[in-house]
Parts: C-alpha cells; sequence; structure tokens
C-alpha cells in the first residue's frame, strides 16, 4: 500500500526531505516520474499507462503535502519503515487504504524507478 497524508499536515515539510523516491510534494506543486528517479523518455510505469518521464502532472493536493501513489514504496528497500511516517510531528502520514500493494510489488516499483 502507499502511504498517504491528511488533512491534519501543518506543511512543516519534515517528510519531503526523507522520501527516498522524491513521491511527497508540496501542496500545489506540479510533479513527475523523473523528479529524484533515473526515469526519463517514455516509461511504462507498474500501475499506470505510457507516459513521459519528465511530463508534469497536476498537484494531487492544493493545501497540503502530499504523495504521489505510483512514485511511494513505503520505502520498502531503503528502509525499515517509512521515514515521512517516522518524522511526521503530528502523525498525519498515514497508511492509504485505497492503494494496497505487497512488498514484492513495492520493491519492483523501486527497482523501476531506480536502475
Amino acid at each position: 500500500m502507499a502511504i498517504m497524508i491528511t488533512d491534519e499536515c501543518i506543511n512543516c515539510g519534515a517528510c519531503e526531505p526523507e522520501c527516498p523516491n522524491n513521491a511527497i510534494y508540496e501542496g500545489g506543486a506540479e510533479w513527475a516520474y523523473a523528479d529524484g528517479t533515473t526515469l526519463a523518455g517514455t516509461i511504462n510505469p507498474p500501475n499506470s499507462e505510457e507516459v513521459d518521464a519528465e511530463k508534469e502532472h497536476d498537484p494531487v493536493d492544493m493545501d497540503v503535502y502530499y504523495i504521489v501513489t505510483d512514485k511511494c514504496t513505503e520505502c520498502v528497500g531503503f528502509h525499515d519503515e517509512p521515514q515521512c511516517a517516522a518524522v511526521c510531528p503530528v502523525d498525519c502520514c498515514v497508511d492509504d487504504p485505497d492503494y494496497r500493494e505487497s512488498e514484492d510489488e513495492l520493491l519492483a516499483k523501486k527497482d523501476f524507478m531506480h536502475l
């Protein structure tokens, strides 16, 4: 599963630099698969259709920090626990019940983004 940031976020930004996949963005910021990864050119993400890695996508949230589900690996392959949740002072980085992935799926996503 992915991690999500709830509306209780105080916009402190502590989570953003901790993400090894650069999956966390400030509210209102556009995102791209290429941000913080080795992805370039036309790609086929595991859970999405073919896309240009540098294409900027609309923000997921306009008001608070957000996590791009397609880039979140819950830090699997990097750390023992999600680092965003570990550093969040208000505990608003939580499991996203709408996105469930096995450890194998998360590792495959990590390997896809970091060749």
